[in-house]
């Protein structure tokens, strides 16, 4: 029997992506723990932490023979965490806004009420598109939008150069502009 652990991460991808069941094995004992640890740590909830680990790593089953992961493997796993940590964020938060919204009583619906409503709904719209995005552009946008992160700090945290960061961003933002105008002219008539 062949023994993985003195594999070098890389060498278990290759293998793991050629059909090699067992490099998988070796990729997901030596990892859990620490992105379930940083999932814990962002999340505050170890329910959802195990499901969002278990999430990345059946979505690195899914996709083995099509892999292709340019930097090293711990950054791409905790990226990737990360990028699940905010979803879930924004899920909670978007739910308890909306049990904010059932305990409140509004008899009379004025124009500060319908603004808000609007904002929501363009927020959710906002939300929506940064989730049809490519996972590295919407893991990029929200690290520079959400946690204020600069582009060296993004391009550290990614192992992207801060131009690549920076090239990202730019077409990242062009595309939600794109997609905000069509809603917003949908949404305004």
């Amino acid at each position: 029997m062949k023994s993985y652990h003195n594999l070098t991460d890389s060498v278990l991808l290759s293998l793991f992506s050629d059909g090699d069941d067992s490099a998988f094995t070796e990729i997901y004992n030596r990892h859990w723990k620490q992105v379930l640890f940083y999932a814990v740590q962002k999340t505050g909830n170890t329910r959802a932490s195990e499901d969002i680990v278990q999430d990345v790593f059946v979505s690195l089953w899914k996709r083995r023979g099509q892999l292709e992961i340019n930097s090293e493997f711990k950054n791409y796993l905790i990226v990737s965490v990360k990028y699940r940590v905010l979803r879930f964020l924004s899920r909670e938060r978007m739910k308890r806004l909306a049990e904010e919204d059932n305990v409140l009583d509004y008899d009379i619906l004025d124009d500060s009420t319908q603004q808000y409503l609007d904002f929501e709904e363009l927020y959710s719209r906002l939300d929506e598109i940064i989730g049809e995005l490519p996972e590295k552009s919407a893991i990029i946008y929200r690290m520079n939008k959400e946690q204020g992160m600069s582009h060296r700090e993004i391009a550290n945290e990614t192992g992207m150069t801060e131009k690549a960061v920076n090239a990202n961003l730019v077409r990242t933002k062009k595309i939600i502009r794109t997609k905000l105008n069509t809603f917003l002219s949908g949404f305004l008539l």
